[in-house]
């Protein structure tokens, strides 16, 4: 298997999505809106008033599929996990956070934090609102156990299963694509909430009213479109912004010091700094100096030694003036002799001058 083609193939920049992929609040959507709003308020009315769904909920309670199947019990305790929503949100948030970096758009990722807050809002508010106990926590059988401290109506598990396997056919871009993530969002949906009846954690009112829930989430995203598009266009100018803001670091901006490389003094050279690559600078004060002894104007705006201390008398070692004992400051002393007797006094090789010699 090539393995150069694929990433040459996931190197590619793609081509950002185009607002036609965005999904708009047609009529034959709103009528599936309005559908699944009259069915999730027939299944509450039907808990609460009529007894034919409470019965149905004892009656598959009291059959135990978990007895009657006793061998599935440990894959369906499996399975089930693909309908928490801790497990399902990070594999799905995985998947859509490598679709917003390819694609250079946060709005993958926007879509599922709107889905996943209005689960939490709907869902979560109804569960505690209505408090109905669970099929193992029953206490009157024949009894809907609302209002009784539980936290499972409507069911969780197959709601989120329903919000999180479904938004990836929500946004997915082609048609073929669509049709075949639904197929696998209602899997995992059908199949999670038959699971919870089949493991005896919730009712079977439980898990309809789950699915209507879920459904009105998806069916409702459209109208949070223009929020999720104003957001990920602000998001994107900060994160801008903050790349602008990190680019002095790595490029001084205007006004800010540079680095002057200073080159090698030699011996005997003046003690100037001479810089290698550095721009011309122009002092005003000297500039007026300089041209007032008529020099040049390029040599007074290079000279580095306006921009530091002022020039001092450097004179060369040839120019220095000696130092002889009577500039120094030492104290007379009897025992040392002077630099000048210093030198070893040697007698003449050839004979003494006649004219001074002794008679």
């Amino acid at each position: 298997m090539r393995t150069d083609r694929i990433f040459a193939r996931l190197e590619q920049e793609p081509e950002r999505p185009s607002n036609r992929d965005v999904p708009r609040m047609s009529r034959h959507r709103i009528v599936l809106f309005g559908s699944a709003v009259l069915f999730y308020v027939a299944i509450v009315a039907a808990v609460f008033v009529s007894q034919h769904l409470v019965r149905l909920d004892w009656q598959v309670m009291l059959f135990r599929p978990y007895k009657q199947w006793p061998d599935l019990h440990a894959l369906l305790d499996y399975f089930v996990v693909m309908g928490q929503r801790g497990p399902t949100a990070v594999l799905v948030a995985a998947w859509l956070g490598w679709r917003s970096w390819r694609q250079r758009t946060l709005r993958p990722l926007l879509a599922l934090g709107v889905a996943l807050l209005l689960l939490n809002a709907t869902v979560g508010s109804v569960k505690y609102g209505l408090g109905r106990l669970g099929p193992h926590y029953a206490t009157t059988v024949g009894s809907a156990e609302m209002f009784s401290g539980g936290d499972i109506f409507p069911s969780g598990h197959t709601a989120n299963a329903v919000v999180t396997w479904g938004i990836l056919a929500y946004l997915a871009t082609t048609p073929i694509a669509r049709r075949v993530l639904s197929v696998v969002a209602a899997v995992f949906a059908l199949g999670v909430g038959a699971t919870t009846v089949y493991l005896g954690t919730h009712w079977v009112s439980d898990v309809l009213l789950g699915w209507a829930a879920g459904l009105l989430i998806l069916l409702a995203l459209p109208w949070f479109e223009p929020a999720i598009a104003w957001a990920n266009t602000w998001l994107l100018a900060v994160r801008d912004r903050l790349r602008e803001g990190r680019g002095p670091v790595l490029a001084p901006a205007y006004g800010m010091p540079r680095t002057v490389l200073v080159a090698p003094q030699r011996e005997g050279a003046p003690d100037a700094l001479e810089p290698v690559g550095a721009g011309p600078a122009s002092d005003p004060v000297a500039a007026g100096t300089a041209s007032g002894r008529g020099g040049s104007t390029a040599a007074r705006n290079t000279d580095p030694r306006l921009h530091h201390s002022p020039p001092r008398p450097h004179n060369s070692r040839s120019e220095r003036t000696p130092v002889t004992p009577t500039g120094s400051r030492r104290p007379p002393h009897s025992d040392r002799t002077p630099h000048a007797d210093r030198t070893p006094r040697t007698a003449p090789l050839g004979p003494a001058p006649r004219g001074r010699s002794g008679g």
